[in-house]
């Protein structure tokens, strides 16, 4: 068993933190108070093939694969959570829901341009009463002529007013009762809107928002996958978003472990640093040996997914203890920095705030207990 990352995925790692550190480190702190997109910088990492790691180059991306992608997103978190999930959420949810249910003729239209940077990608599911339970769903769809006519809105959907191609789910007729369906929704589709955007905790530099159709008309050809079969492709599409969340906390928990660390060694109380006293030393020492543990079940989730062998139970795993780590280790660079952690000055502050979204999106910690009990016993746990 051989646990070192090959070359290929020792120089990703190499090519994203420097793209972070030079180029996105500078400008990240003015930003991220700003509320500012960074749309600069994302039409960067574009260029350097970013926004498409793990698609094969047929369809515009990059070629490399699900290790590469968590790598990729994991040193973008590190210098800046913002950006770390623009790209998750473009890549996982945006993206992937194309190469799993694309038609030839959808992946060449849609799949390309986003795989490439051309366009970002985001994805509709969460509703007012629709989130863990898709049940909910209010949204409808209903075929008129060569036309879909979309109605409802969705909530919270990370990349809202940004992306140029959206995946969103909708209730159809024509499916079993209560079954959703999957679309795929241009920015300028006549009677899809932008509605409120979120002012939220942390990641102020990631654009969320609601998702409003009224009337809101899409080809035919639009409808991705099977009619009826949106739960299927959602859970499909979560499976993969799960790697990336907890990639992301792992960069929140590798920063904030790095800030604390540093800190340790230069702050001194009673004439010592304070690296020097017991209770600090063993927070350190708590913080490497979870992101270890951590770093290891995201990158089994990623391997399992590069081998074609099921990792659904592996990732849900994987992004709950990852998010979890990145709570704890965050919220304890927090302490070792004592009252320089709570002012702005210090990013341990940003990091603490950006890595609770890391414990909702993508499922919140319960549902993925839920997950993987199911998996685990065979039965619905509830």
């Amino acid at each position: 068993m051989d646990f070192a990352l090959s070359p290929e995925h020792e120089e990703i790692r190499r090519t994203v933190r420097d793209f972070a550190e030079r180029e996105v480190a500078p400008v990240a702190d003015e930003m991220e108070r700003a509320g500012e997109f960074p749309s600069a910088i994302v039409r960067r990492a574009a260029e350097l093939g970013l926004l498409g790691v793990p698609f094969p180059g047929s369809v515009g991306g990059t070629g490399l694969d699900s290790l590469a992608y968590a790598i990729t997103v994991e040193e973008l978190s590190r210098v800046w959570g913002s950006l770390g999930i623009i790209v998750s959420a473009h890549t996982s949810l945006g993206c992937n829901p194309l190469y799993l249910a694309g038609t030839p003729d959808q992946k060449e239209r849609f799949l390309r341009p986003l795989a490439s940077g051309e366009k970002l990608g985001a994805y509709g599911l969460t509703e007012a009463e629709a989130g863990s339970d898709s049940r909910g769903t209010r949204t409808r769809a209903v075929r008129d002529g060569d036309e879909w006519v979309i109605n409802g809105s969705k909530r919270f959907i990370t990349n809202a007013g940004v992306a140029g191609t959206y995946i969103i789910t909708a209730v159809t007729d024509g499916a079993a009762a209560g079954r959703i369906s999957a679309f795929i929704v241009e920015a300028d589709a006549p009677g899809f809107s932008i509605g409120r955007m979120e002012d939220k905790m942390g990641l102020h530099a990631s654009m969320t928002g609601e998702l409003l159709f009224d009337d809101c008309r899409v080809p035919a050809g639009n409808l991705l996958g099977e009619e009826g079969g949106g739960d299927r492709l959602f859970l499909q599409t979560l499976d993969g978003g799960r790697i990336g969340i907890g990639a992301m906390a792992l960069g929140l928990a590798q920063a904030a472990y790095e800030a604390a660390a540093a800190y340790a060694k230069e702050r001194k109380q009673f004439g010592r640093q304070i690296a020097s006293f017991q209770g600090v030393a063993f927070k350190i020492a708590d913080m490497a040996t979870r992101i270890d543990a951590a770093r290891l079940m995201v990158y089994r989730a990623a391997w399992l997914k590069d081998q074609g062998r099921p990792y659904g139970t592996e990732a849900a795993m994987a992004k709950l203890f990852a998010s979890e780590v990145a709570r704890d280790v965050t919220n304890d660079a927090v302490q070792v920095h004592g009252g320089y952690g709570y002012v702005v000055e210090y990013r341990v502050e940003r990091y603490l705030r950006d890595a609770k979204l890391t414990e909702i999106g993508e499922g919140t910690s319960e549902i993925q207990r839920l997950v993987i009990a199911r998996q685990l016993l065979g039965v619905r746990a509830m």
